[in-house]
């Protein structure tokens, strides 16, 4: 069948909306139409090369999406058509499928174990958790990335207790649900720093406790100000840049840690003095949380229909699949906390 897709032709250019044909679904390969589709960083690092020259161009991107199963392949047992599922890529329960490829004329495309900017997405079995069908899209979507990875990184990472101070640098989608995940968690005090006061006081709404915005005071002295001189328990960085990677690991106590979410450039690299590494200290990266998108996905939907998990306002901006590369653009300036893309059928 056909389907409208956004490719990556070429790296640091636009996304091409072009047509492309789905091929037959093999074992363990799900035919998904997507329904909403949001953005994750990720994607903008795809796009700019992050991780260095890319050889599977051109290919498919996105890897957090709410959706209806259409039809399911060889071997598909844990979903089935009809079902509302959330496109994650954390692997999960069932059948891990072989990568899928769609024609675009007589070039082949690429694609991953998930891909969601494109309107009917051939998936992994794996990739996919069936969900309530009352579930709006668009939380299907935040379930995909966003949120998991917060709420993992909060559970199973920094294992944040009651009572430890953590900072949050960097509140976009993933940001502000680890400020709500540690609100959730009573942790004191909350340090959520950004650039924009607009996505800071976004940050208070979701339970931080001080918002510092780094363009205008100097964010060592008022941290120390907050936590003392010992540092923080828990830094969380999710920009990727290196000054604040290094910025981050400087204000964690020697007994802390520092989790990194954003990932810098290929060829940067981050210098820091390793000796509180010896004493207890852990500087480390986060992985989608280490998430069992299974397990996890189910808990938090729960958490969410009884009010207790609030998703809806992370979600700053929309825009209809065709102007995709207007959404790009706009997430670009760090403005954003989570965009969503919304196709139509």
């Amino acid at each position: 069948m056909k389907t409208k897709a956004a490719i990556l032709e070429n790296l640091n250019a636009p996304l091409v909306l072009a047509e492309i044909d789905t091929q037959p679904l093999v074992c363990g390969q799900v035919l998904v139409e997507v329904h909403c589709s949001g953005i994750c960083g990720a994607q903008l690092n795809e796009i700019a090369g992050t991780k260095g020259p890319d050889r599977f161009l051109p290919h498919l991107l996105g890897h957090e999406g709410g959706g209806i199963v259409k039809e399911v392949g060889p071997g598909v047992t844990h979903v089935h058509p009809g079902d509302h599922v959330v496109m994650h890529w954390r692997k999960g329960i069932g059948i891990h499928a072989a990568g899928a490829k769609y024609q675009w004329g007589e070039r082949t495309v690429n694609s991953g174990w998930v891909t969601t900017f494109t309107e009917f997405s051939v998936v992994s079995e794996n990739r996919l958790t069936s969900i309530p069908k009352e579930i709006p899209f668009e939380i299907a979507a935040l379930m995909g990335c966003a949120v998991t990875t917060a709420l993992g990184l909060i559970n199973n990472l920094a294992q944040l207790k009651i009572g430890q101070s953590i900072a949050v640098l960097g509140c976009g989608g993933v940001g502000l649900n680890v400020v709500q995940g540690a609100a959730m968690v009573s942790a004191d005090p909350i340090i959520a720093i950004d650039i924009y006061d607009n996505k800071l006081e976004m940050a208070r709404q979701f339970g931080a406790t001080h918002l510092l915005n780094s363009n205008k005071i100097d964010v060592d002295e008022e941290v120390r100000k907050i936590v003392g001189a010992k540092g923080v328990d828990v830094f969380v960085e999710n920009t990727g840049l290196v000054k604040l990677i290094e910025q981050a690991y400087r204000l964690t106590g020697n007994t802390g840690k520092t989790i990194c979410v954003g990932v810098p450039r290929y060829d940067q690299n981050v210098n820091i003095h390793t000796m509180p590494l010896h004493h207890g200290k852990v500087l480390t990266g986060c992985e989608g949380g280490d998430t069992n998108p299974t397990i996890d996905i189910p808990k938090y939907l729960n958490l969410y229909q009884k009010e207790k998990l609030h998703l809806h306002d992370v979600i700053t901006h929309r825009f209809p699949f065709e102007k995709i590369n207007e959404a790009l653009d706009l997430i670009r300036t760090g403005q954003v906390g989570r965009c969503m893309l919304n196709m139509e059928h």
